[in-house]
Parts: structure tokens; sequence; C-alpha cells
């Protein structure tokens, strides 16, 4: 994800949807009826900045929002901003470790994490990595930190307790986001190759590199970790669902235009995009693990892109501004970002 093209905004939108009549608790077995959503509630958040990806807390009732150069934190039960981290060039994303009462930012401009108190939102410490660290994700079972860095096509993995690196693995492209199914093994779209990527996180290997033909352009990732499904959103707009078990895309719905991010709700086997360029939601049920069929689609904010979802109140965080006209193509042929 890149935001250098986005100009600063002073005023910012956030918009929660939630799932009409969702109790807060997994259900124990998934549910078959898909939820109607809509919008509950929006918040100026102001500021300035573009914007990347979101991170939900939910214990803590923390949403964490990228801005370019700083994070701004969101209490969720009040919806109001009671926080900034400051001080994080090009900052992409957040990635959270609760039991060890830190959080780290990945700082694409300066090719750094920021080790920051969960509480206090005060810096601990900082991390070189790779150039140009996008996506970032704490993968608990060996206590690490991964950093899937755009420029040098490879992944830094380094210790969440005492910062030290522990290696560097390449990728063979670009890599976008990425998911754990929390027993070792990390998942990641590989963008330019059009690939997802398994690695493990003990050996600090690549242990498959998977087509997802026909799915182009992967961004988004969201991982049902039940059925072993990785779900990759492109921007050929598809879903493209992967089985992590025999490497095989196993089915490929149609969801809106400019996707960036994915969720996947297990309560309801709902894997969700985030459709900027239409200002949509597509709904993609899991009708079995090897058939998918798109449930619905959801008006939201043209140019919400990113999306997160909290998994205990099953409310879907997105984000966005007001655009102007989009104008003109970029080298890959798909419409420049319009301004803000």
């Amino acid at each position: 994800m890149n935001f250098a093209s986005l100009r600063p905004v002073f005023t910012l939108s956030l918009s929660l949807t939630l799932a009409q009549g969702l109790a807060v608790a997994h259900a124990q077995k998934m549910k078959t009826t898909v939820p109607a959503y809509h919008q509950v509630a929006k918040i100026t958040i102001g500021g300035e900045g573009g914007w990347d990806y979101l991170t939900c807390d939910s214990a803590a009732h923390r949403l964490y929002v990228t801005r370019g150069t700083h994070v701004m934190v969101i209490d969720t039960a009040k919806n109001t901003v009671v926080g900034d981290i400051p001080n994080t060039p090009g900052v992409h994303g957040v990635a959270l470790a609760p039991k060890l009462n830190k959080g780290f930012t990945s700082n694409g401009r300066e090719n750094s994490v920021t080790v920051f108190d969960l509480k206090t939102l005060k810096e601990l410490s900082r991390v070189k990595v790779g150039t140009n660290p996008d996506a970032i994700l704490f993968e608990p079972v060996n206590n690490r930190v991964f950093t899937f860095n755009g420029k040098s096509n490879d992944v830094t993995a380094f210790d969440a307790k005492s910062g030290a690196v522990l290696g560097t693995i390449p990728v063979g492209g670009k890599p976008e986001f990425c998911a754990t199914d929390d027993k070792g093994m990390i998942y990641a779209n590989v963008e330019d190759t059009n690939e997802v990527v398994a690695i493990d996180a003990k050996a600090l290997t690549v242990k498959n590199h998977w087509s997802i033909s026909p799915g182009d352009g992967p961004s988004g990732l969201a991982f049902d970790k039940a059925h072993h499904r990785v779900f990759s959103v492109c921007g050929n707009k598809m879903m493209t669902v992967v089985d992590t078990e025999t490497g095989k895309v196993v089915a490929t719905p149609a969801i809106g235009s400019g996707p960036d991010a994915a969720v996947f709700d297990p309560t309801y086997g709902l894997a969700i995009s985030s459709n900027g360029q239409d200002g949509t939601m597509t709904l993609v049920k899991m009708d079995s693990p090897d058939k998918f069929s798109v449930a619905g689609t959801v008006t939201t904010q043209v140019g919400a892109r990113t999306m997160i979802i909290d998994p205990k109140t099953h409310r879907l965080y997105l984000i966005s501004a007001q655009f102007k006209p989009s104008e003109g193509t970029n080298a890959n042929g798909r419409p420049n970002r319009p301004a803000m």
C-alpha cells in the first residue's frame, strides 16, 4: 500500500459499519445467515497526512490509524482520538504484542520500526529493517516481528523482546499484506508476481510460492484459520481463495474496483473486501471450504480502501476523505489517485 501520492488533509472521516443484531461473542458454529450491515457512526478525526493500514486492539478498545508521519489512536468505546505516536516517517502499518505491552510501526521512508509502549504510546526503541517496510506483523508463537519490505523485495524478522534482527527472507517480488495462522506460519501476497508465499516463522524460510492466477495485483489478504483458506483481493476485481494445504486456487469470486483490504469474520463465514474506487464492500460467503459466492454489496464511501474488523464486536472500520475527480492513468493503466 502506498500513500505517497495523497495530499495532506485536515478533515478525515472514519466510518464504522456494524453488522445488525450481532452478538459480541463468537458463535460456536458458523452462522448461515448473512448479516445486514449499516453505518452506525462517522468520526471526524482531523489531522494531517494521508493514511494506510488500520489496526484494531479489541481488548483495549483502540484503533490505530497510520497518517504518513504519525499514528493516531482512537478510543473505540468513545469514538474519540485519545493519543498520537509522532515521528514515524512514511508509516504504513502497526503491529501489536499486548502480552509484551509493545507496539511496532513500519516506517517506510526511514527503513525502520518504531517500538512503542502500548499504555503510554511513548517510543521505546528503533529497529533497522529492509527498504520501505510496508505491512508489519507480530507472530506470537516465536515472539517475532516481521516487516514486509516493498523495495528490497524481502521480509525482515526481529525478536519482539530484544529488537535483535534475526534474518532477512527474500520473497522474489514486492510483498504486500500478510497474516499468520498463530501456529508458526505466515502468509503474504506478492503483488508483482501474483503469488502468495508461505513463510516458516521459526526457520525464516519461504516454504511455498503459490500462484493466484487469474488474480492480478493482490494487495489485501485475510485468513480463515479453521479451514486453511487465504483470501487475496486483486486489482482486476477478483478475490482469489487459496487452500494453504494444497496451494491451489479454489475460488475466484468477483469484487468491486480499487480493493486494498480484506478481512474474514469466522462467525459468519464472510470474507469482505473494501473497494475504494467504487466506495463499496463486497461480502463473499463461504458456502463450503471450496465454494464461495457473493452474498451482497454494501455502500461505504468513495476512497474507503483500507479496513479492519473488530473480532469481538464484528464492527468494520473504514477510512476515507472527500476527493476530487481522478485524472489520467498510471504506468499500469489504472486511474491515478485523485486529490483530496
